[in-house]
């Protein structure tokens, strides 16, 4: 089992960091899942508390000049480790300059990601800064709880407002509820409302559009015998909807929501490199 990868380019260091400080603000431990292609980084609702997911997909091409892998076995050539984003986040603060970053799977006094930057100097040697971020190493046997989740299906698909815009209205309700009520239809309408014993808030965005949906087979799924009119919802913590937009910097060129009425929240985020799905439970 090995893994050694190497960024060179500023642009997809500068990337790579962003999409690591994203992840790190929506979850404090994470699975990464390394294929020969891919890297995934994974909260599985099967694992956290409260049924929140999230599912974050990388190219590796799209960032790494090198990318070494060799899984647990030729049959399984994969590798799955538990870490905590956040630290993976400060070895690369450390970064912001540097002339390359190695991340190599090693074993220190336990299995370890080990980030190693490389640095400027006025000199002609290099100074290079090591950081050793402790991992557990995932089983084979659990693999299954960590498997791309199934979009659900839903009743309504929309696009999303501006992110910024979003976030600062929310922000403005949670300081009147613990929840939130997100509604839409296939009109390109979606609301955003809190309602509690003394205050009823909503606010309205119109002509968002409505993203068309390819199945498996290539036909495009129908939504046609729903009316178009009609308002799917759910309510969910208030909370968990902010902490995924506060902690959003993948800046994306598509932002997409799913709702499953009365039952969860599928958010979708797409750039080039980078597509970030985060689910969230309806509050009973």
């Amino acid at each position: 089992m090995r893994f050694r990868a190497r960024i060179v380019d500023v642009g997809c260091l500068n990337h790579f960091t962003r999409t690591i400080h994203t992840i790190a603000k929506l979850t404090k431990t994470c699975a990464l899942r390394l294929t020969v292609d891919k890297l995934y980084f994974i909260l599985s609702d099967k694992v956290a508390n409260g049924g929140v997911g999230m599912w974050c997909e990388l190219s590796q091409g799209n960032f790494f000049d090198e990318f070494q892998m060799e899984g647990v076995a030729a049959e399984h050539n994969e590798i799955y480790l538990e870490l905590t984003p956040e630290n993976l986040a400060r070895a690369l603060k450390t970064a912001q300059n540097a002339k390359a970053v190695k991340i190599k799977l090693t074993s220190k006094h336990c299995p370890c990601l080990t980030v190693a930057v490389e640095l400027p100097s006025l000199s002609s040697s290099s100074r290079i800064v090591t950081h050793d971020i402790p991992v557990r190493v995932i089983p084979r046997k659990l693999w299954n709880d960590y498997r791309e989740p199934v979009v659900p299906d839903f009743d309504v698909s929309i696009y999303l407002p501006v992110l910024k815009t979003m976030k600062s209205i929310v922000e403005r309700m949670k300081n009147l509820s613990n929840s939130i009520v997100i509604e839409a239809n296939l009109n390109g309408d979606m609301n955003l409302k809190i309602e509690t014993e003394l205050v009823s808030v909503t606010t309205h965005f119109k002509e968002l559009g409505n993203p068309p949906w390819v199945s498996g087979d290539g036909s495009q799924i129908s939504t046609q015998e729903r009316d178009p009119e009609s308002m799917a919802e759910a309510r969910i913590d208030i909370k968990k909807l902010l902490q995924f937009l506060a902690g959003q910097q993948v800046n994306p060129t598509k932002a997409l929501c799913n709702i499953v009425s009365k039952r969860i929240v599928h958010f979708i985020l797409l750039q080039e490199e980078v597509s970030l799905q985060y689910f969230i439970p309806a509050l009973a």
